[in-house]
């Protein structure tokens, strides 16, 4: 058999026009935004016109840690999502938008892989409709009437050694970190101690992802807190009087953008932020609306479920009042057998000990997933060098573990090879054993919220922050932000804050090293050991092996 990139797959991909996809879903033409002929945004009439339709069943695909062995959760989610509508369900798809930090630094891509990907995937990774442009935008022309304001006289008496609002990119850049702006004289401002995030990180982002509508999505920037005066009174972005202009940029990004599968496939493709930095998950007005339209939503939480599952039930399903029928956690023979320490290079050789070995790290993925009332079933990601040895051992392991482990080779067969795991999914939703609850009260405090992720999620003895953390905390909850959940950030290599203990390790600390208020959003980020909110490129980043050919194709994305 010839390998195939994924790049080479998706350019031979029979697409279907974008408006023959939206028929699938009964979306009128009229209603469709086109972007060329394979890609459109959902108008928001429409979307308004079918909130009265009832609720189809929400599945979420999580994972283990990832490992450099690779685990394929995008992949198995547009396989799912294929693979049930091989066995004639109606479904749809809903991931995320990729970065262009991430697509040129290690990763290369997020529309899947194999045949079972997300199509047009060079638009996708790349510049797609721009949605991420107008976030970055929106949240630096925030940045700049910050600035401004200070610059004509502060009417808001802003003290520049509170402003909290940062400026953004959405490309990894170590140098922009910690930098100083304002520099060169009087006529540029005052100076100042500043940096920039990635674009995934930004509140604008988180925003985006969670309002309902366009009317939601002013008010909630309106809510977001960018500086405090002396006094320590917070300045609101509504004070700045960016609420209004920031929501006309983000007028068109805040539609979902609909695409197609490689077996042509309803998929919405919306929003973006990080799962190790932000709360990982896809737009709720794209999860929503195809709630609306489609019998079965498959959709996705980045990396593993100690942080993308977690926050997609105690975050997104808190937010918009929707809950999962049934959870897919992905897991390769692969990543166990490096959970159980075989080198990469090791990988190949077949190590039935290894991969018993490894998979504490999946049972404590499927305990965790479980504690919120959810039915879990495990999705062995197949790679060719597998064997049957290695894939009964993680079978057994999970059947001990109370569930069901099910063999998937969507990668090489698309649907077709994930209609086990369709139908083990089917019966799962439709048995109504899910009793959803998030894992912790609004009315507890912020700091006890920390505390029962770690100790529960993470299986940590501790959480270590100093008083004046502990005393910001306590602050914001006077303030009345005490009901707010919290968005852990922390490295998703590892359940612990050092990424290179896998497995499944007890008895650690996690020390909180900042804690920032997301108002506008509705959570509080809570950042962990050494995790960066702006990224830096590896020693030899993506971007040195993606170009144009001769025929003037992109080469080097995957």
């Amino acid at each position: 058999m010839t390998f195939r990139s994924d790049i080479e797959i998706a350019r031979d991909a029979r697409k279907q026009p974008i408006q023959d996809i939206g028929a699938k879903l009964d979306i009128p033409s009229a209603h469709l935004l086109p972007y060329g002929h394979d890609k459109a945004k959902i108008s928001q009439d429409f979307i308004s016109s079918v909130q009265d339709r009832p609720n189809g069943k929400l599945i979420l695909v999580t994972a283990i840690n990832p490992t450099p062995a690779g685990e394929g959760k995008t992949t198995t989610t547009v396989g799912l999502g294929d693979g049930l509508n091989r066995i004639g369900k109606k479904a749809a798809v809903c991931i995320r938008e990729a970065s262009l930090g991430p697509c040129f630094g290690m990763k290369g891509g997020a529309a899947g892989g194999g045949y079972a990907q997300v199509v047009p995937m060079e638009e996708m990774n790349l510049h797609f409709t721009g949605d991420f442009h107008a976030i970055t935008s929106a949240h630096n022309l925030l940045s700049a009437m910050i600035d401004n304001h200070i610059y004509w006289g502060n009417e808001l008496e802003i003290d520049e050694r509170r402003i909290v609002w940062r400026r953004v990119m959405d490309m990894n850049d170590r140098a922009l970190r910690d930098i100083v702006v304002s520099l060169g004289g009087v006529a540029n401002g005052f100076p100042r101690q500043t940096g920039f995030d990635i674009t995934v990180a930004s509140e604008v982002m988180a925003i985006l992802c969670l309002a309902t509508d366009l009317n939601d999505l002013e008010r909630r920037l309106g809510d977001i807190v960018v500086a405090y005066t002396r006094e320590r009174k917070p300045i609101f972005a509504r004070d700045i009087k960016a609420d209004g202009a920031m929501t006309v940029l983000l007028k068109d990004a805040m539609q979902p953008n609909l695409v197609q599968t490689l077996e042509n496939n309803p998929a919405f493709v919306h929003g973006g932020p990080f799962a190790n930095i932000a709360h990982g998950c896809n737009s709720v007005i794209a999860t929503t609306t195809a709630l609306k339209l489609a019998d079965y939503v498959v959709t996705e939480a980045g990396f593993g479920a100690d942080l993308g599952a977690e926050k997609f039930m105690n975050i997104k399903c808190r937010k918009a009042g929707i809950a999962p029928d049934a959870v897919v956690i992905v897991a390769t023979v692969r990543a166990m057998k490096m959970n159980g320490g075989v080198a990469k290079a090791d990988l190949g050789a077949e190590n039935v000990a290894a991969v018993a070995a490894g998979c504490p790290n999946l049972g404590r993925h499927i305990g965790n997933v479980k504690s919120f009332g959810v039915p879990v079933v495990v999705a062995i990601n197949h790679f060719a060098g597998d064997t049957e040895a290695e894939v009964q051992a993680v079978k057994d392991y999970v059947a001990e573990q109370g569930a069901e482990a099910v063999l998937c080779k969507h990668w090489a067969d698309g649907g077709a090879g994930a209609e086990d795991l369709a139908r083990k999914v089917v019966a799962l939703a439709e048995s109504g054993k899910a009793q959803f609850a998030p894992l912790y009260p609004d009315d507890m405090p912020l700091f006890e919220k920390i505390q029962t992720i770690a100790k529960r999620i993470y299986h940590a003895d501790e959480v270590l922050a100093d008083a004046k953390i502990r005393a910001q905390l306590r602050e914001w909850e006077e303030a009345g932000y005490g009901h707010l959940p919290v968005c852990m950030a922390k490295t998703q290599y590892s359940f612990t804050t050092d990424p290179g203990r896998r497995g499944a390790p007890v008895g650690h600390s996690v020390p909180v090293r900042e804690v920032r208020l997301s108002a506008g959003a509705g959570f509080v980020v809570v950042i962990c050991g050494e995790i960066m909110t702006m990224p830096g490129l590896p020693r030899v980043p993506s971007a040195e092996a993606i170009r144009l050919n001769d025929a003037g194709q992109i080469e080097g994305l995957f």
